[in-house]
């Protein structure tokens, strides 16, 4: 094989066939064949470190992995790819801060990136046990990802290579309106808070919902359960909490206001697991606190 292209394609067969060795090195020669090529070739170049950093992770290789994405990115800043699989390696080596700032620098380009949501999750979980309430003063810096960035990979990158991209699975929602869909789903939100402000629950529901196709935060779920509430739905709220207790975990608003409604469900015993939750978090949370003695009375 004599071209980077034929290199790189013979490399993803072997990746496919669980032979990462064998894809490393091909992916190698693409690269040494490329070296001299110049800035033409940046992403063709960072698809392949990206490639055989992917082989790496697969070995075990944690250290190489990282080099290996970085050096993908410093190509092509703010990649998906190789900050997935940097993140993941990080992960692996119990560098949760890093590759917490990886994974939410995956979501400021698509948000739609299941994989990031459930890599920061874990590492939310993570840090909270290692560092404490105080985690994330110890973080190193999110960097800022610019517009141009976040709406750029809609279109597949030259020589990006599909052999082993994260399956399908791992993307939700439109992976092509990150940018102006996050936009549009903060601007939802904040007409939400307005009318909440002026009691229209079930218009601020509707602009909640709509702003949730488009971004799935937590925030956002915590609002409609608080219009739910107002408006006795409480199958509702317990839903909407569930769903911002899995982005974060240790969301206080999500835990009592799902307490809240469970008590109205008379499930008493779980609405009392959630106080108690919550009370490991806040201790001196007076509405928990006010809430967990009614829930004794009943």
């Amino acid at each position: 094989i004599s071209s980077a292209e034929g290199l790189r394609l013979a490399g993803n067969e072997q990746f496919r066939c669980g032979q990462y060795g064998a894809a490393a090195t091909l992916y190698t020669r693409a690269l040494q064949l490329l070296e001299d090529a110049g800035e033409d070739v940046a992403a063709e170049r960072s698809a392949l470190l990206a490639n055989r950093a992917a082989c790496h992770l697969k070995d075990g290789a944690c250290s190489l992995c990282i080099a290996d994405c970085t050096g993908a990115l410093e190509l092509v800043p703010f990649a998906v790819k190789p900050l997935l699989r940097r993140a993941a390696a990080y992960e692996a080596l119990e560098r949760y801060g890093l590759a917490y700032v990886d994974y939410k620098t995956v979501l400021q380009v698509d948000c739609s990136v299941q994989a990031a949501h459930d890599g920061v999750n874990r590492m939310t979980k993570a840090l909270l046990e290692k560092d404490g309430m105080n985690w994330r003063q110890k973080l190193p810096p999110i960097p800022s990802v610019p517009i141009s960035a976040q709406t750029r990979w809609n279109a597949p990158s030259a020589g990006d290579s599909k052999a082993n991209a994260p399956p399908k699975t791992a993307l939700r929602g439109e992976p092509g309106q990150s940018a102006a869909g996050m936009e549009r789903a903060r601007t939802l939100k904040e007409e939400g808070n307005e009318l909440v402000k002026k009691g229209h629950h079930k218009k601020a529901v509707e602009k909640y919902s709509e702003s949730l196709k488009l971004n799935q935060e937590c925030a956002t779920y915590t609002n409609r359960a608080l219009c739910y509430l107002a408006l006795k739905q409480y199958k509702e709220v317990a839903q909407d909490c569930t769903e911002a207790l899995r982005l974060d975990p240790k969301n206080v608003k999500a835990l009592y206001r799902r307490a809240q409604a469970l008590k109205e469900l008379k499930d008493y015993k779980s609405s009392i697991a959630d106080i108690n939750s919550l009370l490991k978090i806040e201790p001196k949370n007076t509405a928990a606190l006010r809430l967990l003695q009614e829930l004794k009375r009943a």
